[in-house]
């Protein structure tokens, strides 16, 4: 069993990267997808991953129940979690206890027996935003990220589609 934090910035690679390190467990690959398709946009982001992906995965849309969902697809192929980001953001909006579902993810995560890839961004590198809900969801990844990365076996940065080991 392995639990694998891939972080970076946005396009960085971290996706590609991520589908990589669970394709080579074996067993057949499970995505678990934060996003919601709310928008053209996200739709057009989604229907993208799943072309580059192919029909090979089986996935399941969890945009809250993440920790569920482990427990679900537990005992199978790797799961790849993309992306922790966007399911901070999806737990802040729908006014939940984001500390408290981190935490559980955290509790959860070294118990699983089936490898757990987990995809998020290094959001803090840039400017201090102007606004307090923006600086509330930096200042929450952050603190999501170390949360994870204390239990991750592996952690890597990836940077222009190159990953380093950091962990």
């Amino acid at each position: 069993m392995a639990v694998i934090l891939i972080t970076g910035g946005a396009r960085s690679g971290k996706s590609t990267r991520a589908e990589a390190r669970a394709l080579n467990f074996p067993g057949q690959p499970v995505y678990l997808a934060t996003a919601e398709a709310l928008d053209a946009e996200m739709r057009e982001r989604i229907a993208r991953h799943r072309a580059r992906r192919g029909g090979h995965w089986l996935e399941r849309e969890v945009p809250l129940a993440l920790v569920a969902a482990l427990a679900e697809t537990d005992g199978g192929g790797a799961r790849l979690v993309d992306c922790l980001t966007l399911w901070l953001s999806n737990l802040m909006l729908g006014g939940r206890d984001w500390a408290k579902e981190a935490a559980a993810l955290a509790d959860a995560l070294p118990a699983q027996t089936s490898p757990v890839v987990l995809v998020t961004n290094e959001v803090g590198l840039g400017i201090v935003p102007d606004n307090a809900l923006a600086r509330q969801f930096r200042d929450a990844a952050g603190l999501l990220n170390q949360t994870i990365a204390r239990v991750a076996d592996e952690v890597e940065l990836v940077v222009a589609g190159l990953p380093m080991r950091v962990k």
